[in-house]
This record gives structure tokens, sequence and C-alpha cells, in this order.
């Protein structure tokens, strides 16, 4: 069975276009939305996406009216894959039905995979150059050496409460207690 969904960006613009289209490629159901592509809730999308079955086919006007961006499109059609329901774009030509449409979407996942890829080396790159510089990543210890100290021997005081120690110390009673366990382990 053929489901159709159609997206405009906003209410100025009409649908009768995508719908006409999608009417002519034999969709028995069409599911729309008037919302802008970059809006990650879609409610539109989400109602297609969990009525799509087995067997089915989603088919949309342009690859634009899917997806966010290529990254989206691609995780998109990948989980409609894993779950045996086609896709097809009308104006690009692209039916993963097909061996070609198949062949077309798997360059396009190439194509992406390559970029995160070259993003992941250009962080590798950049956290090795910011080491080398002596910069280290992540959050600043709460404590000093010597408030760790000071804190392992408060706590030993047994006449000392978790909150006095906490207050003096300006720490949280997670932030005491993660440094009392790190110290048992030592």
């Amino acid at each position: 069975m053929n489901i159709g969904y159609a997206r405009v960006s906003t209410h100025d613009q009409t649908l009768d276009l995508q719908r006409d289209a999608l009417e002519k490629a034999d969709c028995e159901k069409i599911f729309t939305d008037q919302i802008s592509g970059t809006k990650a809730e879609r409610k539109g999308l989400t109602e297609v996406l969990s009525h799509l079955r087995d067997g089915d086919t989603l088919v949309v006007w342009r690859l634009d009216r899917l997806g966010r961006s290529l990254r989206h499109l691609i995780d998109t059609i990948t989980a409609l894959n894993e779950r045996g329901i086609g896709f097809k774009s009308l104006q690009e030509n692209i039916d993963t039905t097909t061996s070609g449409g198949k062949l077309v979407f798997h360059i396009f996942g190439a194509l992406a995979e390559f970029e995160r890829e070259i993003i992941r080396e250009r962080t590798r790159a950049g956290l090795t150059a910011a080491r080398s510089r002596g910069r280290t990543g992540g959050r600043p210890k709460a404590l000093s050496a010597k408030e760790v100290q000071m804190l392992r021997n408060m706590a030993a005081d047994k006449s000392l409460t978790v909150a006095d120690i906490c207050k003096t110390l300006g720490i949280s009673r997670t932030t005491f207690y993660r440094y009392v366990k790190a110290g048992e382990r030592e």
C-alpha cells in the first residue's frame, strides 16, 4: 500500500501540488504537516511513521519534504527499510523498492558516513592540539588536592555530620560521597 506524506513550511503555502502528485502515485492515505522542516516535532510525520506496516511504501513529492537534513533523511529511510517499508520520492525518482533506488540511497548513506568520519577526525585533531598545549577537556574538579585531604580528615572525624562537612567545603552531598568513595578505592 502506498502511503503519502506532504509538508509545506508555512500556512501561506498550499499542499495542493503535493497532494495531487501523491494521489496520482496511487497513495491510499496522505498525511500532512504545515510546519518548517527544521522542527524535530512534526505531528503528520509521526503519524505516518506509526501508520506504516511491513510491505507499505512511504511516498513523498520531494526528498526535502521528509528530512530535516541528509543525516535525518538517511536515518528515517534506514529505519523504514529495517521495518520492511519501501520509500519513493517522486521528483528525484528514488524508489528503494527497486535495485537502482537502493543503489542511490546507499550512495547517500556512504556520503553521510564520510561526512561523519571527517567531523570525527577534526574533533580528534582539535583535542590532540589542545592537549599538546596543556589543555584538558572535561569538567573542572570540585576540590583541590588540599581540600580533598581536608574532606577525608573531616570524614574520618565521626563527630562531624555530612551536612556540616558539605557546608564547610561548599560542596553537595553527591560530591562528598564521590570523593569519599574514591578515597576508599585508593
